[in-house]
């Protein structure tokens, strides 16, 4: 299982003061931006939804099933995010909605200038690798929060909020970062979802990633992998961490404890063949890794998945 993290959800509006029971708005606009606070108390289907600027959504309370770009409904879950174009329409169930579990949902639209001048400034003075350009993937547009983007998110609906009187400068400091840090969550997907035939990889963090990927239970070191990436350590490090919002151990950490969970979902698996298996020496190491990874014990985890594949 992976973590996500959670928004601290807002307080919820009063019943005498809600205007309707279906995707109740609040707004708070400031000068790039504008946050919506979105509640529902009412189950509903294929609710519409359209913004003019590009938005990041996020869920606080309750549960939703949304329908984009014609593709099959999805969960929509208290710790997940979703990225809408700018005139793409959202249809959006509420199945579980009632006065006393209320969904809860921000929608944060972001001026198309502050986008523009991020990326341009981003492409400018930090070119990525081969002929890649610094941009929002039309793909990855669901995924899980970082602690990263949780803690920016929180922190501009508390901006966007508040009476502070220097609001629209500390917001648009605060949307910059959160920009970059969903290209590099949206890059990290992609290095999920990526195979590991390193011929066809021209990009070299790519590559790198493949590599890792293909040889996960090997000791791998920095040095071997910036070689390969014909860079020196220090750019091969600063590169990869600015690509991709982590650092290459941490990476790699990450795609052992992906494996580790693979494996422990055979209960014929030992936690000892499972950690050598993932190119852990220390048994007792790899445990301490996996459950400030995941929070819970590999041991725990094991029974936990199991009981559902039951």
């Amino acid at each position: 299982m992976a973590y996500s993290h959670h928004l601290q959800p807002l307080t919820l509006t009063p019943e005498k003061s809600l205007k309707t029971l279906v995707e109740n708005r609040k707004a708070f606009t400031l000068e790039k931006c504008e946050l919506n606070v979105f509640e529902t108390h009412r189950a509903s289907d294929l609710v519409p939804l359209t913004f003019n600027d590009f938005v990041v959504t996020s869920m606080l309370r309750g549960k939703k099933v949304m329908h984009l770009y014609d593709h099959e409904g999805f969960d929509y879950l208290p710790g997940e995010t979703v990225l809408v174009p700018a005139g793409v329409t959202m249809n959006i169930d509420f199945p579980e909605a009632t006065m006393q579990n209320p969904t809860q949902c921000i929608a944060l639209a972001v001026d198309h200038q502050k986008i523009e001048h991020t990326l341009q400034f981003l492409n400018e003075k930090y070119p990525r690798p081969g002929n890649d350009y610094w941009n929002f993937s039309k793909h990855n547009y669901h995924f899980q929060n970082s602690v990263e983007i949780a803690t920016l998110l929180d922190k501009i609906i508390n901006i966007c909020s508040s009476d502070l009187p220097f609001k629209d400068v500390l917001a648009d400091l605060k949307l910059q970062e959160l920009i970059i840090n969903i290209i590099q969550a949206q890059h990290r997907n992609e290095l999920e979802k990526m195979d590991t035939d390193l011929q066809n990889n021209s990009n070299p963090l790519a590559f790198i990633a493949s590599f890792i990927k293909a040889n996960i239970a090997e000791e791998i070191k920095l040095g071997v992998l910036s070689e390969k990436a014909c860079m020196s350590k220090t750019t091969f490090y600063r590169s990869f961490k600015r690509e991709y919002g982590i650092s290459p151990l941490e990476y790699i950490i990450s795609e052992k404890i992906k494996l580790a969970k693979s494996l422990l979902s055979n209960k014929k698996n030992s936690l000892k063949t499972v950690a050598f298996e993932c190119g852990f020496q220390d048994v007792n190491y790899f445990v301490r890794l996996f459950k400030k990874m995941e929070f819970i014990t590999p041991g725990q985890y094991q029974v936990l998945i199991q009981s559902k594949n039951k």
